[in-house]
């Protein structure tokens, strides 16, 4: 079990449910009608096979990972880091390979309930379309390190990243609640994404070397050291200035601006990263970086909330 747990990355998890969280507490400070109890407004069914989907994907992807990069030899002496499962021996590729597929069956199944919570018997189209992004979604976690073509190995793990743990996961999961989409919230959506891509070029800088040894080319390897550190100020400034681009569009008010405490953790890193001359021992900004990005979320998930605080008392 001790395993099992180590090769699901616990550590990954949290920054998988950040747009989840926000997308939800914004369908609950922007209700679509009149009605303004929360009962009916937010669907805790929807919320909770909403985060269970998004876990079965991060944690299929991560056993995938495993997988993958253990038979393709890419888990080797030379990488920084815990040591996987596959590679360190302590869980065989066979094993691994039914747990992708027990993993893979588990998270079908809670989407399609998801699905179901959302649209019930009607909307057809809306259900077959989310079904259909199910499926790609799962297709897409396992493709990132297995197979011949693997995309994660031809640099475009990045673009995989932004669209289904940023605007997928948080426009998506909005949708659900609402049945329409809010130009807005893309603003929020976007900084999600471009801040799971900063963990993602994190994870990629520190293995820079490693992977240009065994070909897999990320597109760290592609564009070389530097560049990467100036495409990962970019990803976090501008995911920051996104979200406060949000808030004044939304003329937060004071207490509002809570999720502003986020960025002081955020800063920090850049700093870190910014003073960094050995990119191996960036591993440790993985966790703050996906951990500032979690607190970001429930913050501004939290700021939304006073907004339907607001609106509740004003229509008392």
């Amino acid at each position: 079990m001790k395993h099992w747990i180590e090769a699901a990355r616990l550590r990954t998890l949290p920054l998988s449910v950040s747009g989840i969280i926000v997308g939800s507490m914004y369908a609950l400070a922007n209700p679509t009608d009149t009605i303004l109890t929360p009962t009916e407004v937010f669907n805790w069914r929807l919320f909770a096979f909403a985060i269970l989907t998004t876990l079965g994907l991060q944690i299929l992807s991560n056993f995938a990972n495993d997988y993958g990069d253990g038979i393709k030899g890419t888990d080797n002496e030379d990488r920084v880091g815990p040591k996987r499962a596959i590679q360190s021996g302590a869980i065989t590729p066979e094993a691994m390979k039914r747990a992708i597929i027990m993993t893979s069956v588990l998270t079908l199944l809670s989407a399609i309930l998801l699905i179901y919570f959302a649209f019930g018997d009607t909307n057809l189209s809306y259900s077959l379309f989310y079904l259909v992004l199910g499926i790609l979604a799962i297709a897409s976690a396992i493709r990132y390190t297995v197979g011949s073509k693997a995309y994660g190995y031809r640099g475009f793990g990045d673009v995989f990243v932004f669209i289904f743990f940023g605007l997928v996961s948080t426009l998506g999961v909005n949708f659900l609640y609402s049945k329409q989409l809010d130009i807005e919230l893309f603003l929020p959506a976007t900084a999600i994404g471009l801040l799971s891509v900063g963990v993602l070029n994190l994870n990629n800088m520190r293995d820079e070397e490693s992977d240009r040894k065994v070909g897999k080319n990320t597109l760290v390897v592609q564009i070389g050291g530097k560049k990467a550190k100036l495409y990962h100020y970019f990803l976090v400034t501008f995911a920051m200035a996104l979200v406060l681009v949000f808030a004044l569009l939304n003329s937060f008010a004071f207490d509002q601006y809570l999720f502003l405490l986020a960025f002081i953790p955020l800063t920090k890193h850049l700093i870190n990263v910014y003073k960094n001359e050995d990119h191996k021992a960036l591993d440790p900004e993985l966790k703050k970086l996906a951990l500032s990005t979690f607190a970001l979320s429930v913050l501004l998930a939290l700021c939304l909330i006073f907004f339907f605080s607001d609106l509740i008392v004003n229509n008392s």
